[in-house]
């Protein structure tokens, strides 16, 4: 029992300190965009896969198992740092992998005809997070600040960081459920979310880049920030959401038909 109410008392402010449930709306808004944009086949084999669960219910798991010290490995993924003259590769690159490297990996595995299935769950569900990582500009950060971690600014008077207020504060100040959230995204025309789709993931890399620039340029440490900044800024955020399931659903079609 005092374990229990120790555990009432403790989560609450787990989730206040926002670790580690930062973004979880989000990627769940990337993955329910990404079901939508599903081709017949793609979402055939993927609720094959799943056992019948969406892209928004398992667009977590990559974040949920960092509670496992078997997959510490696997945490360089979440991210790429490099400078901001820079494009990928240029710089140095870290040695365990990065974000680049992991969406490569993933689409690999599922890919190859031979991986086992249970394999193929493991790195699908990876998959979708790993593409709404990438579309978080502060995945694409700098390493002198740990993708603007270090950098702290105040939310509506509680203490914050640029990475957070990315992650987190944006959307969950927004106020709405991820299934909300998804509905209410900008209707784009299909031959503008086609040519969303294209390119290859460098590509896309290099576009979300310019983003993290910009974003970077937005604040400046232990500024107070809270309408004004979501107001301007909202329109990117939504952006990025549609454009991360957009570039799911076009990976995932690419890789089941």
């Amino acid at each position: 029992m005092k374990k229990i109410l120790l555990l009432l008392f403790i989560l609450p402010l787990m989730a206040q300190a926002g670790a580690p449930y930062w973004g979880k709306t989000g990627h769940r808004v990337v993955g329910e965009v990404a079901q939508m944009h599903l081709s017949r086949k793609a979402r055939k084999a993927v609720a094959e896969l799943l056992g019948g669960e969406g892209l928004a219910e398992v667009s977590n798991f990559a974040d949920d198992i960092k509670s496992d010290r078997t997959y510490d490995r696997f945490t360089p993924w979440h991210y790429v740092n490099f400078g901001p003259d820079e494009a990928y590769g240029e710089g140095k690159l870290s040695p365990e992998g990065d974000l680049v490297v992991a969406i490569e990996k993933c689409i690999a595995v599922l890919e190859t005809p031979e991986t086992p299935r249970d394999e193929k769950v493991f790195y699908l569900k990876m998959l979708v997070h790993f593409i709404g990582d990438l579309h978080q500009p502060m995945h694409l950060g700098r390493e002198e600040d740990r993708g603007g971690n270090d950098i702290q600014v105040q939310w509506f008077g509680r203490g914050s960081n640029l990475h957070r207020l990315w992650d987190s504060n944006l959307i969950d100040s927004y106020g709405m459920s991820y299934t909300e959230l998804a509905g209410t995204l900008p209707r784009w025309s299909r031959h503008k979310m086609k040519a969303a789709q294209q390119g290859t993931l460098l590509d896309w890399v290099g576009e979300v880049h310019q983003v993290t620039n910009e974003v970077y340029d937005s604040v400046e440490a232990g500024e107070k920030l809270g309408y004004d900044y979501s107001y301007q800024w909202w329109d990117t955020v939504e952006q990025q959401l549609l454009l991360g399931g957009l570039r799911l659903a076009e990976v995932l079609n690419r890789i089941y038909g």
